[in-house]
């Protein structure tokens, strides 16, 4: 039988090759899987906005800007998606991540959230929306081919 071509959504830290890895796996695995994620130039993120529409006076306004136009990708990726992956790494706060996983969770997305276990009790709230709370991008790919292909 083929195998359903899946969609995952991989949300948060730009910092580390959690994506890659992730995405690396999965294809050792033989899994049919599309990758989607927001913009992770993070500069890019930060200026859309104000490239786009124009220069603003004030730091919020351009902040304002930015996030509206970069929700307009986020958003429709995640309701495309089979699967939200969502990383918080432990350097930067991911408050965007956090809106991510309220957004999928919304939505009624499967969720899976990727952080240390130091980070357990400051996102207990984020976990407890996730089906899944894996602290390794291996064991986000593991679920992903127990959950694709049925078998461990």
């Amino acid at each position: 039988m083929a195998q359903q071509n899946w969609t995952v959504f991989l949300s948060g830290e730009i910092h580390t090759d959690w994506r890659e890895r992730i995405s690396d796996g999965t294809k050792a695995a033989g899994l049919s899987v599309d990758f989607v994620s927001p913009v992770t130039d993070h500069d890019s993120s930060d200026v859309c906005g104000v490239s786009i529409l124009g220069d603003e006076d004030k730091p919020f306004w351009k902040d304002h800007k930015g996030a509206k136009v970069n929700a307009i990708r986020t958003r429709t990726m995640i309701e495309r998606a089979d699967v939200v992956v969502v990383r918080f790494g432990d350097k930067y706060r991911q408050w965007n991540a956090a809106f991510d996983a309220g957004f999928a969770a919304a939505l009624g997305k499967p969720i899976i959230t990727l952080h240390d276990e130091s980070l357990t009790h400051a996102l207990k709230e984020v976990d407890g929306a996730a089906q899944a709370v894996a602290e390794t991008p291996e064991q986000v790919v593991k679920i992903l081919n127990y959950t694709i292909s049925g078998e461990l």
